[in-house]
C-alpha cells in the first residue's frame, strides 16, 4: 500500500524545517499543500524516531496514512464532547457549583485514564450532584462551555464534504442537545440526568452511555446511513472513547490520555480540531 506522511503545524513555512523532515523520513517527494500542511511521499513504512522528535520539537502533528485517504472519502465522524468538541468536563463544572469540583474532577481524571470503570465512576459522580438546582445546568452552558479551538473549521469541513457528525458523550443530553441546535449537528447521544422539583436527584435515567455504547452507536449510525466501516472516523480523548476509536476505520486521539494516544491510529497533540481535516486533506 502506498503511504503518505502528512504533517500539520505553524512551523511548516520554514523550508529548512521541511528539508530536515524530508531527510528524517527518507521522503522522495515533498508536497506542501498549504502554508501549514505538507505531505511526505516515498517508500514509507513507519514514522522514524528522528521524524517524531523533530515534529515534537517543532510542535507539529503528523499522521501516516494511505496515499489516497482524504477527509472527503469518509461519511461519518463520531466525536466525544467533553475535552474534545468542548474544552471542559461538564460534570466537573456542575460539581463546582456545589464546591466539590476537586473531588469530582479527581474521579473524572482517573476514569478518563482508564483506571476506573466508567459506568460506576459516572454513577458515583452524579450521586454527588444530588440537590443541585437544575438552573445550574443553564449556568454551566452559558458561562463555562467553550468550543475547542478549530471546532468550527472541522464542522465546516464536515458540511462541505457531506460527512455526517455524531456527537456522543458519556456526559449529559442537556448539553449535547443545545450544542446540536447551536451548531447544526446531525446526531447526538448522551446520558439523561433525572430532575425532580427543579433539582438533580443524583441519578441517571436509562442505560449509561459507556465505551461499548459509543462503539455500538458508531456501527448503528453507519448502517443507517448505508456506510461501510471504512467510511467512519472517531475522535476522543479518554479511555471511554477507546472502543469507538477502535471500531472506526480511522481513530483519532485528541490531546488525549496516554492510553488513548497509544492505541489510536493517529494523535493530535498540538493543533486544534482543525488538524483533522488539515492532515487528511
Amino acid at each position: 500500500m502506498s503511504l503518505r506522511l502528512s504533517v500539520y503545524g505553524q512551523g511548516l513555512h520554514d523550508h529548512s524545517l521541511l528539508s530536515v523532515l524530508a531527510e528524517s523520513c527518507l521522503a522522495d517527494q515533498v508536497e506542501q499543500r498549504t502554508p501549514d500542511t505538507a505531505d511526505f511521499l516515498g517508500d514509507l513504512v513507519e514514522v522514524s524516531p528522528l521524524f517524531a522528535a523533530v515534529c515534537e520539537a517543532a510542535e507539529l502533528d503528523y499522521a501516516l496514512l494511505p496515499a489516497n485517504c482524504r477527509f472527503a472519502d469518509f461519511g461519518l465522524l463520531v466525536s466525544d464532547m467533553d475535552s474534545t468538541l468542548i474544552e471542559v468536563e461538564c460534570i466537573d463544572e456542575l460539581a463546582d457549583m456545589l464546591g466539590i469540583k476537586a473531588q469530582v474532577a479527581a474521579i473524572t481524571e482517573r476514569s478518563m485514564r482508564g483506571e476506573l470503570d466508567f459506568a460506576a465512576s459516572l454513577t458515583e459522580r452524579v450521586a454527588l450532584l444530588k440537590g443541585l438546582p437544575a438552573s445550574a445546568l443553564d449556568e454551566v452552558y452559558e458561562q463555562r462551555i467553550r468550543l475547542t479551538r478549530g471546532a468550527e473549521t472541522l464542522l465546516a469541513a464536515c458540511q462541505q464534504h457531506q460527512v455526517k457528525f455524531l456527537l456522543i458523550s458519556g456526559g449529559f443530553t442537556f448539553f449535547t442537545e443545545r450544542l446540536k441546535q447551536r451548531l447544526g449537528l446531525d446526531y447526538t447521544v448522551a446520558n439523561t440526568l433525572e430532575i425532580v422539583d427543579g433539582h438533580l436527584t443524583g441519578r441517571i435515567l436509562g442505560p449509561i452511555i459507556d465505551a461499548q455504547a459509543k462503539a455500538d452507536y458508531l456501527h448503528r449510525t453507519a448502517d443507517e446511513l448505508g456506510l461501510s466501516s471504512a467510511q467512519t472516523l472517531a475522535i476522543g480523548d479518554g479511555a471511554n472513547d477507546l472502543k469507538m476509536i477502535a471500531a472506526a476505520a480511522l481513530g483519532i486521539a485528541f490531546h488525549a490520555k496516554p492510553v488513548v494516544a497509544e492505541q489510536a491510529d493517529m494523535a493530535i497533540r498540538f493543533g486544534g480540531l482543525e488538524a483533522l481535516p488539515k492532515l487528511l486533506g
